[in-house]
């Protein structure tokens, strides 16, 4: 029996020290990852423009934040990049997701108005941001928030220098909101909550729909309603105005370039060259003319002034066209 004892105490103790190993050859590949003096600099630097953490404590955090390669991988080569509009669309255009909103619309119905009203946003327009974004909530990432701006901003020199600002957004933020700031979830780029909001964009766009509460954008969706309108009312939203429609061509159009994002035409500049609205549209409308492939043959649509607004939370075109028709498809179950 004593033996035995003292074989297990042994494999115990080899456990111990693998595990102690295990996790020491983690620390040094991370470490290999990201430049020690950098790290340093960054706690420094922060610490010196802010008095919520000493440079001990900012490196504290660094010290727990895991370098992911996979982190990397992913965001070389993002969906929006490298998807045609067909595909891109079929993953968001599914039923499932369009019976979610439905149900999300009944649940949250009276937020939705409400918020709908006070900002002039279109209730299906905050469920189609939600819906593309978070499948309502379903999936908002499985990512360590701080483990994705940690990698992106000491290991990804095409962008380093604006996730290490997110960063910095994010310690504060933690301190702001009341984050576990090593346990928070978010996505391979460190978006946050239902909404997707990246640090900065949760300082200055998160609202709390009830008056003084705490934005809470991981847990309440009605926090996200609220702050899906603000983000777009605060990016010019124009109250009643159309988001885009689908355009006919009255002749042959060819040579036809890629067009601004930002409408630098009019509707009619368009009808001019033989673009016709599927639907009535004012001509003296600021437009551009989107561009999509979609089974092998081409669509154009009018870009109008607030397709360009929902471009500000992702400056994606299919971004754009795939909240817009979910929204539509959301909205014919209002009824329902």
């Amino acid at each position: 029996m004593l033996r035995v004892l003292y074989l297990k105490t042994d494999i115990n103790s080899m456990r111990k020290t693998f595990s102690g190993i295990l996790i020491s050859l983690i620390t040094i590949t991370s470490l290999a990852q990201v430049d020690p003096a950098a790290l340093e600099k960054f706690a420094a630097d922060y610490a010196a423009k802010h008095d919520h953490f000493t440079k001990e404590e900012v490196m504290d955090v660094l010290n727990q934040a895991e370098f992911q390669q996979e982190i990397i991988d992913k965001i070389s080569r993002p969906a929006e990049g490298t998807m045609t509009w067909e595909r891109y669309r079929n993953i968001f255009l599914k039923q499932g997701r369009i019976d979610a909103g439905i149900e999300f619309y009944k649940e949250h119905k009276a937020t939705l108005e409400r918020v709908s009203t006070d900002t002039g946003v279109p209730t299906e327009i905050i469920l189609g941001i939600i819906g593309v974004e978070t499948y309502f909530g379903r999936i908002k990432g499985s990512y360590k928030v701080l483990d994705a701006l940690y990698t992106l901003g000491f290991g990804y020199s095409r962008r380093g220098k604006f996730f290490k600002s997110e960063l910095e957004k994010f310690l504060t933020l933690s301190k702001l909101e009341e984050l576990e700031i090593t346990e928070v979830l978010g996505s391979y780029a460190g978006a946050m909550g239902y909404t997707q909001f990246m640090p900065s964009s949760y300082i200055a766009y998160a609202k709390s729909f009830e008056e003084n509460g705490t934005r809470d954008l991981m847990e309440s969706p009605e926090d996200a309603i609220a702050s899906v309108a603000n983000y777009l009312k605060v990016h010019r939203w124009k109250k009643g105005q159309p988001i885009t429609s689908r355009a006919e061509m009255t002749r042959k159009i060819t040579g036809l370039r890629k067009q601004a994002l930002r409408p630098k035409n009019k509707v009619s500049d368009y009808t001019k060259i033989g673009f016709k609205p599927a639907e009535e549209l004012q001509s003296d409308l600021p437009a551009t003319m989107l561009i999509f492939d979609k089974e092998g043959k081409t669509e154009h649509w009018f870009g109008l002034y607030n397709f360009y607004v929902i471009t500000r939370y992702n400056h994606s075109p299919l971004y754009a066209m795939a909240v817009y028709q979910l929204a539509q498809e959301i909205k014919k179950g209002f009824g329902e």
